[in-house]
């Protein structure tokens, strides 16, 4: 018998999985195809009446315990009212699938689908259900308490962790990285009086950008994609979302003044559910520092599964680039 050559990346056959599926779920007439290979590996599944995502975690990412922390939070949410799309268990009650792949076990959760599409340029109808919906979800997410763990966002895991790890990466690049150190003390210091005192925590999202929420015709929003949620500083996800306008201006979408207009529309709609004080809203742009140098670590760490077309130090002198343009643009955002 020939042995398996070690594997660190696999993709599952969508024709196999599609029969799994039918089996463990009771669906019929469903077809499967693989939607995107990246972070994880998302499939549609459809038949003539309904859609689903199969999403297909790799274990270098998630283990188990971290998913079932994401299965935990979303049904908690659902059960709270929260718009969100909500794992689906099988006919056996269970929402965890396990494959044998040829790297070791991979875990798959069967998703609701996400109604309508993804919205960039938002109307004031959007941007006022935007900011209900998500102050719903906070005021759900602030009283939740998990079984199991979820890494949490803090100093140590957004600034002096992806700090640490990306040292490397920065090898003759030393303008680069000495910006980004003194930066990072420096927003730290500043952050760590913020939150030494009373602050707004509970599980975020961190990725609030319009490829994670569809609107449907009705302007109706549902949330998806909580791969990362954690627990944390909650003005984390209005920050994620103030990256919106951010990409807006610096892609020549918006003027500065039009998208501080559409993001001061969305935080009344917000405060009108859920109170936010004044200064964690004059954080976000700190907090955005440790947002791209979070996800600048993630693209590090898993380097060999799918950044190693883009991640370069060309990449990595033009990224430090884009964080100083955001420390200078996101104030006049708000």
């Amino acid at each position: 018998m020939t042995s398996i050559f070690p594997t660190q990346y696999s993709t599952l056959s969508a024709v196999a999985l599609n029969n799994y599926i039918q089996s463990r779920y009771g669906f019929q007439g469903t077809t499967c195809r693989i939607l995107m290979r990246n972070v994880s590996d998302t499939y549609v599944i459809s038949n003539e009446t309904n859609k689903w995502v199969f999403k297909i975690y790799r274990d270098a990412h998630r283990k188990y315990e971290e998913i079932s922390g994401e299965v935990e939070l979303l049904e908690k949410l659902r059960a709270g009212g929260a718009s969100v799309s909500y794992p689906v268990r099988d006919q056996d009650g269970v929402a965890l699938q396990k494959f044998q792949a040829a790297e070791g076990i991979r875990y798959g959760v069967l998703f609701s689908w996400a109604k309508g599409e993804v919205s960039t340029n938002l109307s004031h109808g959007q941007l006022q259900t935007l900011g209900h919906e998500m102050a719903r979800l906070h005021n759900i997410s602030a009283g939740i308490d998990l079984a199991f763990p979820r890494k949490p966002f803090n100093l140590q895991t957004t600034i002096h962790e992806p700090l640490a790890v990306l040292k490397p990466a920065f090898a003759g690049l030393d303008a680069e990285y000495n910006y980004l150190y003194e930066k990072g003390i420096e927003i730290a210091a500043a952050l760590e009086k913020i939150t030494s005192g009373q602050t707004n925590t509970g599980y975020i999202q961190f990725d609030f950008l319009p490829k994670n929420f569809h609107f449907d015709t009705d302007d109706n929003v549902t949330f998806f994609d909580f791969d990362f949620a954690g627990k944390g500083w909650i003005a984390n996800d209005l920050m994620s979302f103030l990256v919106c306008g951010f990409f807006d201006v610096m892609n020549n979408r918006s003027t500065i003044a039009e998208a501080r207009e559409s993001f001061a529309k969305f935080m009344t709609a917000y405060k009108e559910v859920r109170p936010i004080n004044d200064e964690e809203i004059a954080a976000l742009p700190l907090l955005g520092y440790g947002f791209w140098l979070f996800y600048l670590q993630f693209a590090y760490d898993n380097f060999d599964d799918w950044s190693n077309s883009f991640f370069t130090s060309r990449y990595l002198a033009a990224r430090t680039g884009h964080i100083k343009s955001w420390l200078e643009l996101a104030p006049q955002l708000i």
